[in-house]
């Protein structure tokens, strides 16, 4: 008991002394997707049904998947590349209507579900699922026919790692081949600074009684969101800090990146272009077309 209160001591001060503001990118300025346990628990949101904030709900994942069907001119054979590719639920959907697909993602316990997942449903010879930082996926050159990047996995990178992943897709693309990209509207993201704490015993912050914290702030040279997070594990007195960025791209920004990466020209759809979601007005998706001589 002495330990343990001595470990919620010094993890009190130094929430105390924390710096005013957090340096954007310090610990990595992501989620732990590799930690086991941390991703063990994200699958749970991932699965559960009764929000989207991990993964979308079924009705509206079955929306998307029929509109990026016909966006990416999709066919029974394409080839496609599913990045971040979570617990596969859109792998594995796009493989039942004939694709062959391969997803990438960083968490253990995600990429053995998504596996799992396929072999359930007898895809296992359409999916392939390689459990990789999607920074160092090292994949066929114009192989794909079509590429998936959702749910603002995009901006969790450095811009430089963003551009270098673009310039990456577009030569694992086929001429021809088309990539999608959805990325939060710079236009309606929240540039008020926040705070916030909570107290719970199961939840994607720990499995035991934890007290979470929580910082949100606008880094408006950078146009940059970062949130910080602290969780005291209240059992034995251990604290995680996790810093999330994520970088913020006006349309006019995104669309340069894009062709400046090799996509010759890009479709913009504000709200998913209409399609009827319940977070649709949060979202700008982008339709990359990469060039093959004839657009």
């Amino acid at each position: 008991m002495k330990r343990q209160s001595e470990s919620l001591a010094a993890a009190l001060w130094r929430i105390y002394r924390r710096p005013e503001r957090p340096i954007p990118w310090s610990y990595g300025g992501n989620l732990p997707w590799d930690d086991p346990e941390f991703s063990r628990r994200m699958l749970r949101e991932h699965l559960d049904q009764s929000h989207g904030a991990a993964s979308r709900q079924e009705a509206e994942r079955e929306k998307i998947i029929a509109w990026l069907w016909s966006k990416l001119r999709l066919q029974p054979e394409s080839d496609l590349l599913d990045i971040t590719c979570g617990p596969g639920l859109y792998s594995v959907a796009f493989a039942e209507r004939g694709c062959q697909v391969t997803g990438v993602d960083f968490g253990p316990a995600s990429i053995a579900y998504a596996r799992q997942l396929a072999a359930d449903r007898h895809m296992t010879g359409r999916c392939r699922f390689i459990e990789s930082d999607v920074r160092e996926m090292a994949l066929e050159a114009g192989h794909y026919d079509a590429t998936l990047f959702l749910y603002g996995q995009l901006a969790v990178f450095k811009v430089e790692e963003a551009t270098d992943l673009l310039r990456r897709i577009a030569a694992y693309l086929r001429p021809g081949g088309r990539l999608v990209v959805e990325l939060l509207d710079a236009e309606r993201i929240d540039r008020q600074e926040s705070n916030w704490w909570f107290t719970d015993d199961q939840g994607l912050w720990g499995d035991q009684p934890f007290v979470h914290l929580g910082e949100r702030f606008w880094i408006a040279e950078q146009e940059i969101t970062v949130e910080r997070f602290y969780t005291l594990n209240l059992e034995n007195g251990t604290m995680e800090e996790v810093v999330l960025c994520d970088q913020s791209y006006p349309v006019e920004r995104m669309v340069s990146l894009m062709k400046d990466a090799g996509f010759s020209n890009v479709d913009v759809y504000p709200a998913w272009g209409g399609l009827n979601l319940y977070d649709a007005q949060e979202w700008v998706v982008y339709v990359a077309h990469k060039t093959d001589g004839r657009e």
